[in-house]
């Protein structure tokens, strides 16, 4: 009988995933990060997907990856290193282990280690650890491609099929590095593959296998660990990725509202799965077009909404400039509609698999003519939720286009999300005609305060109306070319616009008397929110401010961007939210911070640059 080994309390970890791209990486992963998250723990995660769609198998080029941050409370960033890394060959552990900290276990599958994969991989010999000046007794060197065609030899299955079965052994092994039940890998396994359950059986089999590995051999590790959750609120809880959150607050939205969803898209890197999810959900109302182009799937939307529905279409930055013409349609006719835009790195087709937040000045001002939208831009994968269902309410509440913001790393991370009830969220009243309008109803007529017009749907009598592309008479709603007219419909739309209420943005930290405001848009909050926490762990006194509603702005901007003796901005572009600021708040002049690195914030690099900043002030 094995020794037992001492189980070691642990308040958070970093666990990486790499290998082929065929290795399935990320499904280890998200079993992994689901498994923890159904037990209480915070969790972050961070899919890396190379850009290759099939690249050589064994290649550089080719590695996928599926980074996991679990703590005991409430995790804010996938972390900057992993302290266990799961290399599953050769060319995973050259380019992974840069992402290891300096004392991480590290297993790998030393099946996937032979001269071949080594000379793929483009070491110098067949001293690979002493290559990289790693430590040996770092390493769990596993037999795992021999081992799970040993625990499959009876099933059935073709060669091929046995080697997928590989990450379900890594999977066991990390699951009993960190004492993970067992019975829950077993229960997603039957319920992913419940229309192939013998497919499902041996998964668990191979998990199984993985687990007993490393309680027989101790897998050269001197204890496992366990992270106990410390901020449990009851509820039900699931570990959902941004575009599924984006999916599932839509439908929501259109639930609250008392209306059919619609979106009408066209497949795009990293926005394809918001399609894919709401395809499932036909009971709920929901209906998908995959249109043929960008355009025509914005142009669907629209027709949906001046139907009258809750109308989405879903893209990234390059469809963002195809859909543009369309989206001003939807501007000018002043019609509900949500834009998904999940931001890549570009120009062009760039980085297709990676993240940046480069699309802000798109959002805000890429469009013909004075085209005012608001822009919301999601904090995290779970907040997709909240800043779909917002996203939706201000278009159907104030009749305009909402541009909506994610990006890469929120779309494919994900977080434990707690299920709101829908009688809890905030009501959404669509604007619509008032029977006293009847017989007297012209597109173009508004509520006085709000500057909102009114949404009659075709087929209502007495409503009969049309609207397009051309500028209208604000008051009849007939074609019009008068300067005047045309002058005051576009001060119209912009005030509308302009009058949206938003949250004020809300300072963290020491906001009081910080040294150094941080300010941040979207997805970068963990990182930021982590680096200021470090810092004042440090002693100093930093705060943050990081803005989830950036056009209309909240309130208070110029009162929170003014108190602070020194702002900087941190950024994933080269400066667009730091421009954007200073053209609406007088005399702002922060400092900034910017990378377009295609890979979310390292945190250490952001406490070290901002460091220098607070000493800088100080001096």
């Amino acid at each position: 009988m094995a020794e037992k080994l001492e189980v070691k309390e642990l308040d958070q970890v970093v666990v990486r995933f790499s290998g082929d791209s065929g290795d399935g990486m990320q499904l280890a992963g998200n079993i992994f990060s689901t498994v923890s998250a159904t037990v209480g723990n915070g969790i972050s995660t961070f899919p890396d997907y190379p850009a290759d769609i099939r690249a050589p198998q064994g290649s550089l080029t080719g590695v996928s990856g599926f980074q996991v941050h679990i703590g005991a409370g409430r995790v804010y960033t996938p972390g900057d290193k992993c302290d266990v890394l799961v290399a599953m060959n050769a060319a995973a552990l050259k380019t992974q282990y840069k992402y290891t900290k300096p004392q991480a276990t590290i297993i790998i599958d030393t099946d996937s280690f032979g001269p071949k994969d080594l000379e793929k991989a483009q070491f110098a010999s067949e001293d690979y650890l002493g290559e990289m000046g790693i430590d040996p007794d770092r390493v769990v060197a596993c037999p795992i491609t021999k081992m799970v065609k040993d625990c499959l030899a009876d099933s059935g299955m073709d060669n091929k099929a046995i080697l997928k079965c590989r990450n379900m052994f890594a999977l066991g092994l990390v699951c009993w590095l960190f004492n993970r039940d067992l019975k829950l890998v077993d229960n997603y396994l039957k319920e992913k593959f419940a229309k192939k359950p013998q497919i499902a059986e041996n998964n668990i089999k191979v998990v199984q296998a993985g687990y007993d590995y490393g309680h027989n051999v101790h897998a050269g590790v001197p204890a496992t660990y366990r992270i106990e959750s410390t901020e449990k609120v009851p509820g039900r809880y699931m570990d959902i990725t941004g575009n599924k959150a984006t999916a599932y607050g839509l439908v929501a939205a259109a639930e609250k509202a008392g209306l059919r969803l619609f979106l009408g898209s066209y497949p795009i890197t990293p926005a394809t799965d918001i399609l894919h999810e709401l395809a499932k959900h036909k009971s709920c109302g929901v209906i998908t077009v995959q249109c043929e182009d960008e355009i025509s799937g914005c142009a669907s939307a629209i027709g949906a909404s001046f139907a009258g529905a809750l109308a989405v279409t879903s893209t990234s930055g390059p469809g963002i400039c195809l859909k543009s013409e369309a989206m001003n349609l939807a501007v000018i006719d002043e019609l509900p509609l949500v834009i998904v835009d999940v931001q890549r790195g570009g120009p062009s087709t760039g980085l297709p698999t990676k993240s940046e937040q480069t699309d802000l000045l798109q959002a805000l001002y890429g469009r013909n003519g004075e085209s005012p939208m608001p822009v919301i831009a999601a904090l995290s994968p779970t907040d997709c939720f909240d800043a779909a269902y917002q996203a939706s309410r201000i278009a159907l509440e104030h009749l305009t286009p909402v541009m909506l913001l994610t990006d890469a790393f929120i779309a494919n991370g994900s977080g434990a999300w707690k299920l709101p009830a829908i009688d809890e969220l905030p009501a959404i009243n669509p604007h619509f005609v008032t029977e006293e309008m009847k017989g007297n109803y012209t597109p173009y007529f508004r509520d006085e305060e709000s500057k909102v017009r009114y949404w009659a749907i075709p087929g209502q009598e007495g409503y009969t109306h049309i609207l397009g592309g051309l500028e209208k008479d604000g008051k009849t709603g007939a074609i019009s070319t008068e300067p005047e007219n045309h002058d005051m419909m576009c001060r119209l739309r912009a005030e509308k616009v302009a009058n949206i209420s938003v949250p004020d943005v809300e300072v963290y930290g020491d906001k009081e008397d910080a040294d150094l405001l941080i300010v941040g848009f979207g997805s970068t909050f963990g990182h930021l929110y982590s680096a200021m926490d470090e810092l004042r762990a440090e002693g100093k006194k930093v705060a943050l401010a990081q803005f989830k509603y950036i056009n209309p702005l909240p309130k208070n901007t110029a009162e929170v961007l003014k108190k602070y003796k020194k702002v900087v901005v941190a950024e994933q572009n080269l400066g667009q939210f730091a421009a954007y600021l200073r053209t609406k708040v007088d005399g702002f002049a922060p400092y900034q911070f910017n990378q377009v690195k295609g890979q979310p914030f390292v945190v250490t690099e952001l406490t070290e640059a901002f460091a220098r900043i607070i000493d800088d002030v100080k001096n």
